[in-house]
């Protein structure tokens, strides 16, 4: 497929955006959570069975699996989006604002959703000039680290020789790329530690093994696996997010309960972590009389892009939104479970600038109650996803 019809991509998509701004408002009222998607899966396989694809549903929960045969032959492209919502009540004061009581699509999954149907739009109508296919990824519970893996053993990956997808990004304009070769994303991993004392009166600490001082030094010690263990050019991230004990001012608990995450681009920095931090948390808590059970889950694994696959998403975005379209993403230590499947095919994860022109540092963030989007984004990001398989199957 020649460029001149690649930039024709824009267009036709702008054609579409009343029908992709009005499936992003029906899904942003009615969000559902991680593993709860069955009314959005349920209208996204409603609104792709019209267009002639193979459509399956039920795919590892949730997930909604479409695919396209075009008229040549070529490589099996997927495209993903995500679908799920987060626990958050809505602030915007949007007239589309979430009907649902403490649920909100508070990180535009529903705008992802609508993008990926804009797409597989835009495709069928030019099936006779695509090579290859198209796989439409639709997954469930992505906010929890379940989905693509659930794809995975689902059997949603089999044939597939490439995939890409996209994150929307609030605070970056509205008709901008942002790509990035190598590791974008960081791994998310979750521990979680029982520091167990002797419980008394908090006037008597004498007669007590306090595990909340023990909490407290474990906390501050657990910083240092970051900074006095690893090279500080292995980044990486060690945080707390939960801790409980006790429900009275005046008792000393028997236990404290501690959660956290741990965030790295490194594989080999990811398997020294949990040792690390079975030692410290360990042996503080034996320092102050207490002891610990430490528990560590390995969720996804960092997201890495290959440069090859990031060359094509960098060619359709320059000739659909020229080359101030384009800018190099910087890698953040956030997680995204689309990086299960790169671990299995190459692929490109890239931002879409969905934030004001003017000021869109200053824009609410992801999972924000006020966070939303610029709905020029949507046309946008159909036209993107629907230009890469087009672009590859003539030039992979």
């Amino acid at each position: 497929m020649n460029d001149t019809s690649l930039a024709e991509l824009l267009p036709a998509a702008r054609k579409l955006e009343e029908k992709i701004i009005g499936l992003r408002r029906r899904l942003h009222q009615y969000p559902e959570l991680s593993l709860e998607e069955a009314e959005t899966s349920a209208v996204i396989e409603a609104l792709l069975e019209p267009l002639g694809l193979d459509v399956r549903r039920g795919v590892g929960g949730y997930g909604v699996i479409a695919d396209l045969q075009g008229g040549k032959p070529g490589p099996l492209i997927a495209l993903r989006a995500d679908m799920d919502a987060l626990p958050v009540q809505e602030e915007t004061g949007l007239p589309f604002a979430s009907r649902v009581p403490g649920r909100m699509h508070a990180c535009g999954h529903d705008a992802h959703t609508a993008m990926l149907y804009g797409a597989a739009k835009l495709l069928v109508e030019r099936r006779s000039e695509l090579a290859g296919g198209v796989r439409f990824i639709f997954q469930a519970a992505e906010e929890v680290n379940e989905g693509a893996r659930a794809i995975v053993e689902a059997g949603g990956m089999a044939g597939v020789d490439e995939i890409y997808g996209l994150h929307n990004s609030p605070t970056l304009p509205v008709g901008t790329v942002a790509t990035r070769v190598g590791g974008m994303m960081g791994s998310v991993d979750r521990f979680s530690a029982t520091i167990q004392g002797r419980g008394g009166h908090g006037a008597m600490p004498e007669q007590c093994v306090d595990p909340v001082v023990a909490a407290s030094a474990i906390v501050l010690s657990l910083q240092t696996a970051v900074s006095r263990e690893l090279s500080p050019f292995d980044p990486a991230v060690v945080t707390v997010g939960s801790i409980h004990g006790g429900n009275a001012y005046n008792v000393i608990p028997d236990r404290v309960e501690i959660e956290g995450t741990v965030r790295t681009f490194s594989a080999r920095v990811r398997d020294q972590l949990p040792v690390m931090l079975g030692r410290l948390v360990g042996g503080v808590a034996e320092a102050h009389r207490c002891t610990a059970e430490v528990r560590y889950l390995r969720m996804v694994p960092a997201l890495e892009n290959r440069e090859d696959n990031v060359c094509a998403v960098n060619r359709v975005t320059r000739l659909l939104l020229g080359e101030n379209g384009l800018t190099e993403a910087a890698p953040v230590l956030a997680g995204e479970d689309f990086s299960v499947y790169l671990e299995r095919v190459p692929g490109c994860f890239f931002w879409l600038g969905a934030g004001p022109q003017a000021n869109a540092d200053q824009a609410y963030g992801l999972h924000h109650p006020k966070y939303t989007i610029d709905e020029d984004c949507l046309a946008i990001g159909a036209a993107v996803l629907a230009a890469i398989p087009l672009y590859r199957g003539f030039a992979g």
